[in-house]
């Protein structure tokens, strides 16, 4: 997935969404792409979603061309907004490409909160810094307008859930994301012909090093759900060890330019 082109014009993000498009688009964009591609990857290990998107052929017939498109329209998403001219044209294309038997608006939901939760995780995890409160309520208002705007009902999805205080937010989508995946990962063909497609994609999108070490490196940012839904071995410890060491090298390169 592709952060828009330097000079490419973006209207300024519209109030509540406004923290999470700066971390996305200028702030942490590279940190942000990977994200959004495990996002995107982890959207295959759900056996009805895989089925639809490996039935299309395009995942597995050009899988740099389809993410990049599958990018382009996530980042137009979160840099116009849902609600703008650019946005309503994404809006209106993703109704029309899933509006399909087998779509169900839970798989809908789920695939937004993957496209949501994991560019703030990868973040956390491998950015100069953790994501602030202020972004994560962002990215909680980005996710509700885009889903308003396609039109998904409050349940079943995340919107059924609450935090403690019985108010939906970023930590209800988690929770609700995370028992979606308990009942909902399984081993499929098309998942596991998906993750053969698109392991180079992901891998692409690291430190050039690390780039050139796919798949193995790929499967290194694979946690063990996904592993097991892929088929996919545990890289040898050497090979997680090159991994961790290169993000946390680049985090704190990232860290010292930006106390200059």
């Amino acid at each position: 997935m592709t952060p828009r082109a330097a000079g490419d014009p973006v209207t300024a993000p519209a109030g509540a969404r406004d923290a999470y498009a700066r971390l996305v688009l200028e702030t942490m964009p590279e940190e942000s792409r990977v994200g959004l591609t495990l996002g995107f990857v982890r959207t295959f290990a759900v056996p009805g979603i895989a089925a639809v998107l490996h039935g299309t052929g395009r995942m597995t017939g050009a899988p740099k061309a389809r993410g990049k498109a599958t990018g382009a329209a996530i980042f137009a998403l979160i840099g116009h907004g849902p609600d703008s001219p650019q946005g309503r044209r994404v809006v209106a294309e993703l109704r029309r490409v899933h509006d399909r038997p087998g779509i169900t608006p839970e798989l809908m939901h789920y695939v937004l909160a993957c496209f949501t939760v994991c560019p703030l995780r990868f973040v956390d995890a491998h950015g100069p810094r953790p994501v602030t409160a202020a972004e994560r309520e962002a990215a909680y208002a980005f996710h509700r307008q885009l889903a308003d705007a396609l039109g998904l009902p409050g349940t079943p999805g995340p919107t059924a859930a609450a935090d403690a205080a019985g108010t939906p937010g970023l930590p209800a989508l988690e929770a609700w994301m995370a028992e979606f995946e308990r009942r909902s990962f399984a081993p499929s063909e098309a998942g596991r012909a998906l993750w053969q497609a698109t392991g180079g994609l992901l891998a692409s999108r690291l430190p050039g090093p690390l780039a050139r070490l796919a798949p193995a490196v790929a499967a290194s940012l694979l946690d063990e759900p996904l592993r097991t839904a892929f088929g996919v071995r545990r890289p040898p410890a050497p090979v997680r060890a090159l991994v961790g060491g290169a993000l946390r090298l680049r985090a704190r390169g990232r860290r010292r330019a930006a106390l200059r």
